[in-house]
């Protein structure tokens, strides 16, 4: 591995990667990425026995997901920013260490603050994959050929998104197992991909002279925090219109703006505000940050609408969620293929918009007597949907911008769709606990602090199974309702998701990978 200094930089372009050796550092990047995505999603199916396990309330529910959510938003854009400064490679290998010792933790925690604690962990590490497999692909990969490998990484993204609740569901009903294998079982899988990159990814190290803007990476995961935090307690904990939301929010803002002016005078800025001037890049912002609120937000509930208000078991559940799983990973691999083939990717973003739109009207209809069959169908069309835009939206702003901004372009938009999720499940799960509460305390007033998702502690999730039928049968429905709901304020976000891509003005695919486009700015700049 070859390590120069910002001052005395080749200019000389590197021999194209052939692509055996792409394949080959693409495995490691395919497992690290598939068991950091599989850390946010396979206690989907484990959180309704977790929770009382650990003698959690629903708010506990939502902070389980929210915290590594966060964790992950306000740490891409540091990742992405240190991916242009020092080795790829070994910042790669860092935050996959970072995740073995977050599922370590959380697969012995004795209690549920030690369990959000472990996730913040995970979320950090999570954050490093997230930001620096796209980073790495755009090195190694021109643009035109990006389409095959991006959409093989889509359909990863997708398989671990959806399949995750399936594993956890499994583990959860193995007796001899248990719902802490649900951190666990990553570990080694974890520890194989470190492996692999070791052997297989090789990229020169370009060191810069330059102080990273940890002052402004400060101030944004502050910011960000701060209304998540927010997002996810009012209604809760306090009232939407109280002096805690006007603390909250208002603290919030004030810290982001501080964070602008920050990052507007930053020599090496986490997020270059300048990047924002390139219009396809600010409407993929735009749309991936509606597409993470629309998307997390309301399907992370699903798997305890499946269990909860249809009376599935954990890996029923889990199996429930397959179809979304084959339309995304079908329809990204197809899409990535047919970009490549056409060079053509704009169509591909208005169909996935359009699609997921269909997706959510349909999963809005949703109630407790909805056949299985019909909502196969229904998740089947939003992964299709999903597949075909998520991705792209990347593809689109990594083809737009000089490949010295390669890495802050990709991180900026992971950033933004994961603080979209962190928001979508905060906010949402804040929502979907409201609808629970007033909805019991209408109809069986006197139990309605024991069984809600409400906000006080003592409002636990219920046990279907310890509740006589009738009072079964109304939480059921009530929980049905509530979870369509979610859906239902997912339609116009989507709908404005699909509006920001319309205005993307589609560019011809470059056909040089990063590491050659970098050599070729440098050769251009140096005369």
């Amino acid at each position: 591995m070859t390590t120069t200094d910002a001052q005395s930089e080749s200019v000389t372009a590197p021999a194209p990667t052939s692509r055996r050796k792409v394949l080959q550092a693409l495995s490691g990047l395919m497992v690290g990425m598939f068991v950091s995505i599989l850390a946010s999603t396979i206690v989907a199916n484990a959180l309704p026995v977790i929770v009382p396990d650990l003698g959690g309330s629903q708010t506990v529910y939502t902070w389980i997901v929210t915290s590594e959510l966060l964790a992950m938003t306000a740490t891409v854009p540091l990742w992405g920013k240190m991916a242009d400064l020092y080795s790829k490679k070994l910042l790669i290998q860092l935050s996959l260490g970072l995740f073995v010792v977050g599922s370590l933790i959380a697969g012995l925690t004795p209690n549920v603050e030690i369990l959000i604690v472990s996730r913040v962990v995970q979320g950090i590490g999570a954050g490093g994959m997230s930001a620096l497999a796209m980073i790495v692909m755009a090195a190694l990969i021109p643009p035109r050929e990006l389409g095959r490998y991006a959409g093989i990484f889509g359909a990863v993204f997708g398989v671990g998104t959806v399949v995750g609740p399936l594993i956890g569901g499994v583990l959860v009903d193995t007796s001899w197992l248990g719902w802490r294998w649900c951190f666990l079982i990553g570990v080694p899988f974890t520890i194989v991909a470190i492996v692999l990159l070791q052997r297989t990814l090789n990229l020169p190290v370009v060191r810069k002279k330059v102080k990273v803007d940890y002052l402004g990476a400060f101030l944004i995961t502050l910011g960000v925090s701060t209304l998540l935090v927010w997002s996810s307690l009012a209604g809760n904990k306090f009232e939407w219109g109280s002096w805690w939301t006007a603390g909250l929010v208002g603290g919030g803002l004030l810290v982001l703006a501080l964070a602008l002016w920050v990052e507007s005078r930053a020599a090496e800025p986490i997020i270059p505000l300048s990047l924002f001037r390139n219009r396809t890049v600010a409407l993929a912002t735009v749309a991936s940050v509606l597409v993470g609120v629309a998307m997390f937000g309301s399907t992370v509930f699903l798997s305890q609408y499946f269990q909860i208000a249809l009376g599935y078991s954990p890996t029923e559940a889990g199996l429930m969620s397959l179809p979304m799983v084959f339309g995304l990973l079908v329809s990204s691999t197809v899409a990535g293929q047919l970009i490549t083939k056409w060079g053509r990717w704009k169509a591909f973003l208005v169909a996935g918009g359009t699609i997921m739109l269909a997706g959510m009207v349909l999963l809005s209809t949703i109630g407790g007597q909805t056949s299985v069959p019909v909502l196969m169908v229904y998740m089947a069309v939003l992964g299709i949907g999903v597949g075909m835009l998520m991705q792209n939206l990347v593809l689109a702003a990594q083809n737009d911008v000089p490949a010295s901004d390669l890495g802050v372009a990709t991180s900026a938009l992971t950033f933004f769709r994961s603080m979209g999720g962190a928001v979508g499940v905060s906010a949402l799960g804040a929502v979907l606990a409201n609808q629970v509460t007033s909805m019991l305390t209408e109809r069986i007033p006197a139990i309605a602090g024991a069984t809600a998702g409400g906000g006080g502690e003592a409002q636990a999730v219920p046990d279907i199974a310890q509740l006589p039928a009738p009072l079964r049968t109304i939480v059921q429905d009530v929980y049905a309702t509530a979870t369509a709901d979610l859906f239902l304020i997912g339609i116009p976000l989507t709908a404005l998701a699909l509006l920001a891509v319309l205005f993307i003005k589609e560019k011809p695919l470059n056909t040089l990978s990063g590491e050659e486009r970098l050599a070729q700015e440098q050769a251009t700049a140096s005369h």
